[in-house]
């Protein structure tokens, strides 16, 4: 009889090491790979730390089960492996895959509509567009091409909008799913201000986000975000409830737009008169906290910075939206100084390219403008090229909170990097051969670089296509 006994509890806990291993991203059981190359990866943030970076010259990232397992010189790790364990890609630049803090999937079919600002963009453009999604066939098909996009700008974790339909939401999970990728991704909450067509109530919100999140949220490597589009499309009855989701559900994402656009802010001044500004909206609804994620946030005073410090809240800096829409120019070096996590985003469809090393050139020419229009312009730096660097891979992780799984190359993160081809182009071969340190040789990619630069993603150690 105790024999017996014992042999159920063995098949017992062997089913519980089979399903842990089913539900653990992998590659493949046990397997140990390898990649050779100049290798790059982050720490720190370079404007805060002297140490904020590691880099190989000729490196190995030794990967297994999905896994970082080692990073170090090639001398000192090759010794343990075989050679047909080992990818070889000297001469090119691996870093961890690039993460994008705020873009809209369904806007991809609207890149590069012309002549509008903010609000005028809204109503020509984005709402008319994002009627589509009623329909989870239409929104699916979308759904693909955007994370192949994404995929072949090297793009591996991206916090995403979709439509106030839940259709549009599942289509997108599931794609995302069957890629195995990390992504972030939610239902538009809007009851007013909005055409009729897209608008949701405070009640039917509710019930759609809690199914949406008890569906998807942390389903394998998938995460819910609460979405509010803005203020100014929610009623203080529907901000009231996405406080309600985050008090039940702590450990999903809020994600919204604050401070664009001056029409905007004016019009959240005439909605929310009591509220002395635009984060304080959100604020009093609870929804300034750890995993809050605001984008743009162009227009802050300190006592703003001082709120998003004091309460976990980050920020999504959009350059390319900013300066297609004529939207401003967002300080970056006020977020540095309240140190406040701050990722790069690409913020597809009102920015203009998917690729991470074209949003970085942005970013410099907004800092440089930033600089330029500055009442203190000797205290204002360009935007480094390891900063840049830095904003879309590790600062991104920790914006998003998910530091502990992506953003470098640790060991025991999650696989996913991309390699990058310094000289993918002519003038980029001919600018290369010009370049003496490593900083150089980023900003090259940073200016120069598109998605012509990427010459393989990687998803938990796997090429993608």
């Amino acid at each position: 009889m105790r024999s017996h006994k014992n042999f159920l509890l063995f098949l017992f806990a062997l089913g519980i090491v089979f399903v842990g291993t089913l539900l653990r991203p992998h590659t493949g059981a046990g397997e140990v790979i390898a990649f050779r190359g100049s290798i790059l990866h982050f720490l720190d943030d370079p404007a805060v730390s002297q140490n904020s970076y590691h880099y190989f010259d000729d490196g190995l990232l030794v990967i297994e089960d999905g896994m970082v397992k080692q990073l170090g010189h090639t001398k000192e790790l090759i010794g343990a492996l075989k050679p047909e364990q080992i990818t070889d890609y000297r001469g090119r630049l691996i870093i961890p895959g690039f993460i994008d803090t705020h873009l809209h999937y369904p806007q991809m079919e609207m890149i590069a509509s012309y002549g509008e600002q903010l609000l005028e963009w809204l109503k020509t453009y984005t709402f008319p567009t994002e009627k589509k999604y009623s329909d989870k066939g239409y929104a699916r098909s979308v759904a693909e091409v955007f994370l192949d996009q994404l995929l072949l700008n090297g793009t591996t974790t991206a916090l995403v909008l979709a439509t106030v339909h839940k259709e549009s939401v599942d289509a997108f999970f599931e794609a995302a799913k069957k890629r195995n990728l990390r992504m972030i991704a939610g239902k538009v909450l809007m009851d007013r201000n909005a055409p009729d067509y897209l608008l949701d109530t405070p009640a039917t919100g509710y019930a759609d986000s809690k199914e949406l999140i008890k569906r998807w949220h942390n389903n394998g490597r998938l995460l819910y975000a609460v979405t509010p589009r803005f203020a100014p499309t929610s009623t203080p009855a529907q901000l009231e409830v996405v406080r309600k989701l985050l008090e039940e559900y702590p450990d999903v994402y809020l994600h919204t737009h604050l401070s664009e656009n001056q029409g905007e802010i004016e019009w959240v001044k005439s909605l929310f008169p009591g509220a002395e500004s635009y984060l304080k909206v959100y604020e009093t609804y609870g929804l300034v906290r750890p995993r809050s994620l605001f984008a743009h946030s162009i227009y802050l005073d300190d006592k703003d910075f001082s709120t998003l410090a004091k309460h976990g809240g980050a920020i999504a800096f959009c350059p390319s939206s900013n300066l297609f829409l004529g939207s401003g120019l967002f300080n970056l070096r006020e977020a540095e100084k309240y140190r406040v996590a701050v990722g790069l985003a690409t913020d597809v469809g009102a920015g203009t390219s998917f690729s991470m090393l074209e949003t970085m050139d942005e970013a410099y020419k907004v800092i440089q403008m930033h600089k330029a229009w500055s009442s203190h312009p000797a205290q204002e730096k360009p935007l480094s090229p390891l900063k840049a660097f830095y904003l879309a891979t590790l600062g991104g992780a920790r914006a998003l909170r998910l530091d502990d799984k992506i953003g470098n190359f640790l060991p025991g993160k999650e696989a996913d990097f991309v390699v990058l081809n310094p000289r993918a182009t002519s003038l980029m071969k001919y600018r290369m051969a010009k370049v003496e340190t490593l900083q150089e040789r980023l900003f090259v990619l940073q200016v120069l670089g598109d998605d012509r630069a990427i010459e393989k993603t990687y998803i938990l150690g796997q090429a993608w296509h």
